[in-house]
């Protein structure tokens, strides 16, 4: 292992066409989620589905992608880059004729949801070939080039979202040929990679072994994505805790034996902590951001802030060489300068009261969050090596397993918890007629009893409101801008995190990227 700089910027010819499929690749994924997402109320009112339904289907969502990147991750550096890019394409043109297989409330469910975690199997498993792929591309400049590939996912999600603006809510298009959409970056993506050489990452140009590819997760490594897997085997699956806990405990026993019990790096244990962070504040946020700036000002604002954000991540994206070199900052300090900046923007937005206020609230908390995940991929790639892509494929599991069991709930349960308590003392009686019988509950915080869903709907959408009514729709808000300042202590914590970091690098002489010997290419 050497600490020497690479000479050459890119190194093999056709990096930038492999980037920018990569990119592609990504794009798609973005598409495609955005389209969903806005297509939900479409299959709730043709096949009748109820919100905990519509939840379960988006949360296939989450899962699939979990696995598709770290079973894509542990196998990419041993069958090569180019298999998995073909079972991803497949993936992706199979989750369609899968989703358009709903066709009757029978089985419209089933359809939808397996549909759904086939699409998110395949966005995981592109991931987990284009992070390694660009890491390994471009040695130099991780940072910088794992921020281009990510500039897709904004760009994908306002392809998206204006998409179905105008071809749902406009021209009222059936949902299948709105789906259909993300095929058309699907096919160039394919086309890009067609035919490609592609290097080896330097571990698999070394011939590591998996155990030693996962010697620096290690224990400590493994246990937090451990914790998260316990998490979804018990809520998502349904298991008992002893099991779930035991399933947990296996896995864990599994990477003690591969790897000879190594405890692994404390480096890349914080790392995959503060990723899980963000993966709470990052697509936790994004997942009701819509919904709290449409409760806080109009849907159709809600909608136009929601653009405004990813517009400012997608330039930002391309920008994070140029913000590195004029303020001198390493990747570390890029990421303590940005949780500053997310804090501050969530703490705007709790108080904001006006559209204009939101612009640039909201527009703060979006360039915190620009650089979180792309640049968390390039410190685990710098630092990290010879996990090949084991390291940064867990750390997207481990940020996407975050955002559906941790970042969503846990605003959802925030937003109930803050909305009811703020009803119960401005008007009790209210409160008393609109509470949910069942309490809605959230790790090992205090069970609340929520305002009902209907009740507040009914609430919102009186004219005129009755005293009472009104005090609802009050609260409700309250609640939304409560949850808002909670959520920056997220953001708060990481900036503790990479501030420790920033200083353990100063003490062994500053932040180094860290490179194995030798490269070669495989074609598809």
């Amino acid at each position: 292992m050497s600490n020497a700089q690479v000479s050459n910027e890119a190194i093999v010819p056709n990096a930038k066409r492999l980037l920018w499929a990569g990119f592609m690749a990504i794009l798609a994924a973005g598409v495609g989620f955005a389209l969903r997402g806005g297509i939900f109320d479409n299959w709730g009112a043709e096949f009748g589905f109820t919100a905990t339904q519509l939840g379960a289907i988006g949360g296939a969502g989450f899962t699939g992608f979990c696995f598709g990147i770290i079973i894509g991750g542990v196998v990419c550096d041993k069958i090569g880059y180019g298999k998995l890019v073909i079972a991803a394409f497949a993936c992706h043109v199979l989750s369609a004729f899968v989703t358009f297989g709903a066709t009757n409330p029978q089985n419209a469910y089933m359809m939808l949801t397996w549909g759904m975690f086939i699409f998110a199997f395949a966005n995981g498993t592109l991931e987990a070939v284009a992070n390694p792929l660009v890491a390994t591309l471009f040695p130099n400049n991780r940072t910088h080039y794992l921020n281009i590939l990510h500039a897709s996912w904004p760009l994908g999600m306002i392809i998206g979202v204006c998409a179905g603006w105008l071809l749902d809510d406009a021209m009222k298009v059936n949902w299948k040929i709105q789906l259909a959409l993300y095929l058309i970056p699907t096919v160039a993506y394919g086309l890009m990679f067609l035919g490609q050489h592609m290097p080896k990452s330097e571990a698999s140009e070394k011939g590591s072994s998996l155990g030693e590819m996962f010697k620096d997760v290690g224990l400590a490594g493994a246990l937090v994505i451990c914790y998260l897997l316990s998490l979804f085997f018990s809520g998502n699956l349904g298991l008992p805790t002893w099991a779930s806990y035991g399933l947990a405990g296996a896995f864990l026993l599994v990477v003690g034996v591969i790897t000879k019990f190594s405890i692994g790096s404390f480096l890349l244990f914080f790392l995959f902590v503060a990723h899980a962070m963000v993966g709470a504040v990052e697509l936790g946020t994004d997942g009701w951001i819509q919904n709290i700036t449409g409760n806080l000002f109009t849907s159709e604002q809600g909608k136009a802030l929601f653009l405004w954000t990813s517009a400012i991540m997608f330039g930002l994206r391309f920008c994070a060489h140029w913000i590195e070199k004029t303020l001198k900052l390493s990747p570390v300090g890029l990421l303590v300068t940005c949780s500053i900046l997310a804090v501050v923007g969530l703490q705007m937005a709790s108080v904001m009261q006006t559209f204009a206020m939101a612009l640039v609230a909201l527009g703060i908390y979006a360039v915190g969050k620009t650089f979180f995940w792309p640049t968390m991929l390039a410190v685990a790639s710098d630092r990290f090596p010879r996990t090949g892509a084991v390291a940064i494929s867990i750390m997207g599991g481990i940020g996407m397993l975050s955002a559906g069991l941790i970042g969503g709930p846990g605003l959802g349960y925030s937003k109930d918890r803050f909305a009811a308590e703020s009803l119960q003392l401005t008007n009790s009686a209210a409160y008393a007629e609109v509470k949910t019988k069942e309490p809605s509950t959230f790790l090992i915080f205090a069970p609340v009893n929520a305002i009902d869903g209907k009740k507040l709907a009914e609430a919102k959408d009186a004219k005129p409101r009755t005293p009472a009514q009104q005090a609802i729709v009050t609260a409700d808000q309250a609640g939304d801008r409560k949850t808002l300042k909670v959520d920056s202590i997220i953001p708060a914590l990481m900036a503790a995190v990479y501030l420790a970091m920033l200083l353990y690098f100063k003490t062994i002489g500053g932040y180094k990227a860290v490179h194995l010997e030798g490269t070669s290419a495989a074609k598809i």
